[in-house]
């Protein structure tokens, strides 16, 4: 941890996604143009000096992919039935994200799929885990990326997108960690993404 502190790339990477995703969360009219232009601006930043990994075959990452991200997705639509269930005084900031950050136009799910959860995965595992793997084990990378992955998610103002951002990142922090394969955590997310904006949205 020591070292990492150190490492001007790692710490300025993580500066540039706070100020980035600042401006993405500051204004709702412009929150894709923003979003997408940032996962772009990120995906520079890595794959100019960084190697992605793929340690895994394309049937391998493909299944395990679609598996964890159908699995985790219903992880999230057990908890918000709890929500609903309970009654739990949240269920309005869930409804309040899909309508200011969700997808409702076609260039925003083509953005979504190509562009902002390739950039997120390169980004948050393939360059602040990686580097976190370096010099910590592995449960000690998967905790501080998920947390930091988190963190620039506060900027919505709304808890439960941080809170679903920190659930979500130990779990592709976790599948990163044991495969090493950053295609494996692309599709793990897209099929997780798909769910959750396509075939069964929380609305």
């Amino acid at each position: 941890m020591i070292k990492s502190a150190l490492d001007v790339r790692f710490i300025s990477g993580f500066l540039l996604a706070h100020l980035l995703m600042f401006f993405t969360f500051s204004d709702k009219a412009v929150f894709w143009y923003f979003f997408t232009a940032t996962m772009l601006l990120l995906i520079c930043y890595v794959v100019a000096k960084d190697k992605l990994d793929d340690k895994l075959s394309l049937v391998k990452y493909l299944f395990i992919g679609i598996l964890s991200g159908t699995l985790l997705f219903f992880l999230f639509w057990a908890g918000n039935q709890l929500i609903e269930f309970f009654h739990i005084p949240v269920m309005k900031q869930v409804t309040s994200l899909y309508k200011r950050f969700g997808p409702d136009l076609f260039w925003h799910y083509l953005a979504l799929i190509l562009v902002i959860v390739p950039g997120e995965e390169i980004f948050w595992r393939g360059f602040i885990q990686k580097r976190l793997l370096s010099f910590t084990n592995n449960g000690t990378s998967i905790i501080v990326s998920a947390i930091m992955y988190s963190s620039v998610h506060l900027y919505s103002n709304q808890i439960m997108l941080p809170f679903a951002a920190l659930v979500a990142g130990l779990v592709w922090g976790w599948l990163y960690a044991w495969r090493r394969s950053m295609p494996l955590v692309i599709v793990s997310h897209l099929v997780f993404d798909l769910f959750l904006f396509v075939i069964m949205p929380f609305r």
